[in-house]
């Protein structure tokens, strides 16, 4: 056993070392080898099963509160949608951080499945609105989303500006939150801009098939 030092590799990029180049030397000369890898590469293992585990429960819920809230089985998931986009600026934060993804930029990712569907609920419930007012659904998608622009950008721009400083900490102690931090920040902005492009024309499409509920009793609320 023995300690990683962080500064020259991690536990990721040592056990595939070891995977790749070690352990298949040690089974040509060692046929009844029997491995196992134990300590954080397992508990590491453990834990990434236990957080998707929490993932799929979690988006289990956030669909039931939106089947609720919309009384639809399909415009959930037009809602819903803004959790992949989000991994998109989760990748990329990362690359441009010059990070690896590690257990606290998984933990960074999960929890934004929570916070980017915020966005993309303002965003519908402004469209149905104007769609009970008589517009059609590609105008109302159209109008939602420049009448939302601005609270949703602030929304995320308040979010973002709170965290940039720890995202930009040199300590020590924060390293650990760095990965984390970058998740969050990076995928609340991709989810943010793509939001305002992809969910409107989703519930365009979805209009063409006739999947978009509007109550026409729907009092529009400025």
């Amino acid at each position: 056993q023995g300690d990683v030092n962080p500064q020259v590799a991690n536990t990721n990029e040592i056990v595939r070392k070891f995977r790749g180049e070690c352990l298949p030397y040690l089974q040509e000369q060692f046929p009844d080898l029997r491995f196992a890898i134990e300590g954080e590469d397992k508990n590491t293992k453990e834990t990434v099963f236990s957080m998707l585990h929490g993932l799929m429960f979690g988006l289990v819920g956030i669909f039931l509160l939106l089947s609720f809230q919309f009384r639809s089985y399909i415009e959930p998931i037009g809602v819903m949608v803004a959790i992949p986009l989000s991994m998109i600026g989760v990748i990329w934060g990362h690359v441009l951080m010059g990070l690896e993804i590690s257990m606290p930029s998984i933990m960074g990712a999960v929890s934004l499945a929570g916070i980017v569907v915020n966005n993309s609920i303002l965003l519908v419930e402004f469209l149905k609105l104007r769609a009970a007012e008589g517009h059609s659904i590609p105008e109302a998608a159209k109008m939602a989303s420049r009448e939302r622009f601005r609270s949703i950008l602030l929304t995320t721009l308040t979010t973002t500006a709170g965290m940039t400083p720890l995202l930009l900490e040199t300590s020590l102690q924060a390293q650990i939150l760095i990965p984390l931090v970058t998740s969050i920040v990076f995928g609340l902005l991709a989810a943010t801009v793509l939001v305002l492009l992809v969910v409107p024309a989703i519930f365009t499409v979805f209009s063409d098939f006739g999947w978009v509920r509007v109550d026409k009793e729907q009092h529009p609320v400025e």
